[in-house]
């Protein structure tokens, strides 16, 4: 679980933030309107991600982000493009330019995940959560949780679409596959489909649609209120 701080003086654009870290999972968010009180809890609280407005009532987000400890990666929300260039001077990781969509949300997070992995701020007891290890035939195969893109369920087995086009058959049950993966990252929505919640584009009561791919899934009469709590307002 990645700890973020959002820093913003626009109640609903830390609405949004809060909404996509809750749809994506894995990001433990708090926000603040005040940038005083942010700071002082970035201080305190070391988070790995900041995600950091540029103007906030006078007070400039650019030099609030000299101030951040050397192990934040930096995330700027702006509705201003040319603040860019300074951004990039204090070492920002990626602008989101409002109003931004959960895509793009996706991808700056993905980024700096990234870095975090670059320089080495992720655990070495956190990167092995990340992954499953399953029986395929007479091996195991250890798969990245990051590289999902969808689980089925076939009879007794399971089978991992991953990101990259390529398929893993193993015979394990997807309520037993379900208990392994990382809590609150993952949505039943079929009974047999699992999908991992940064991977929806769209949604509505009756299918879900995946980024990047296009791929529609449906989704159960029997799951279809848990999905739309946990993946928020319906979109289509």
């Amino acid at each position: 679980m990645m700890k973020c701080i959002a820093i913003d003086d626009e109640p609903i654009a830390l609405n949004i933030i809060s909404q996509y870290c809750r749809r994506r999972g894995g990001l433990q968010i708090e926000t603040y309107s005040s940038p005083r009180l942010g700071m002082q809890r970035i201080r305190e609280w070391q988070p790995d991600i900041v995600f950091l407005d540029i103007e906030m009532n006078g007070i400039s987000g650019i030099e609030l982000a000299r101030e951040l400890p050397l192990s934040c990666c930096l995330i700027f929300t702006t509705a201003y493009a040319h603040y860019a260039l300074e951004g990039f001077e204090v070492n920002a990781v990626d602008f989101l330019h409002k109003p931004y969509f959960y895509d793009r949300f996706d991808r700056a997070v993905q980024k700096a995940e990234q870095w975090l992995k670059m320089h080495d701020l992720l655990s070495v007891s956190e990167a092995a959560s990340r992954q499953l290890v399953l029986k395929v035939e007479y091996k195991n195969v250890t798969i990245s949780i990051d590289t999902i893109l969808y689980i089925e369920s076939i009879d007794n087995y399971v089978k991992i679409h991953g990101t990259d086009g390529k398929t893993v058959l193993s015979k394990i049950t997807l309520r037993s596959l379900e208990e392994q993966l990382p809590q609150g990252e993952f949505i039943r929505i079929h009974r047999s489909f699992l999908v991992p919640k940064k991977r929806v584009a769209k949604f509505s009561r009756s299918e879900v649609v995946l980024v990047k791919s296009g791929k529609s899934l449906p989704v159960g009469k029997k799951y279809a209120e848990d999905a739309m709590m946990l993946l928020g307002k319906e979109e289509g």
